[in-house]
């Protein structure tokens, strides 16, 4: 990201993370979670997946490695909607999720996961090494020790989702997990 993008991802990390005086550097999930909430910001899903009740659902699947950053995201609004962070199970209902964090414990499972929300529109997120060439639709990784994400326009399509081209500048473009 560079000039103008950059200098607003920092505003809109702090207004994720309410930064205060104190610059504290956000750690990584913290930075992870205020990718997931402005990428959300910059995908169209299908009308018939309007948020239920008002709330835009996030389900953190498997160990969550973060610590709890993604609790910042609780009651945000994203759209029309507000955020809600949920933890689900394996043979918990996805079918609510708008955004699903797929955990690295979750490597496994991952074609089986995928395999059940074929063709719903959520979006899948990962920070696992292979996860966007296997279908997930965002994948964070480091690089330089910056956090970085690419996109698997191809799952993005199969879901239903519409991505900008803007967010899609951006990222490292994926292919994989054919149908």
């Amino acid at each position: 990201m560079a000039g103008a993008s950059s200098k607003s991802f920092v505003v809109a990390l702090c207004a994720v993370l309410s930064c205060g005086s104190a610059w504290a550097a956000p750690s990584e999930y913290e930075v992870k979670a205020a990718f997931i909430y402005n990428i959300a910001k910059f995908v169209e899903w299908p009308a018939v997946a309007s948020p239920v009740s008002g709330r835009a659902r996030l389900c953190l699947l498997g160990d969550d490695p973060s610590g709890g950053a993604f609790e910042v995201l609780q009651g945000k609004p994203v759209g029309a909607a507000n955020w809600e962070v949920v933890r689900v199970d394996g043979g918990g209902s996805l079918k609510e999720c708008r955004v699903l964090f797929i955990a690295a414990s979750e490597r496994a499972n991952l074609g089986r996961i995928l395999a059940r929300i074929e063709g719903r529109p959520v979006l899948t997120v990962g920070d696992t090494e292979g996860y966007a060439g296997q279908g997930v639709i965002v994948n964070f990784y480091q690089e330089e020790n910056k956090v970085r994400f690419e996109i698997n326009r191809d799952a993005a399509g199969r879901a239903g989702l519409a991505i900008s081209s803007q967010l899609l500048k951006l990222a490292r473009i994926v292919s994989g997990a054919e149908k």
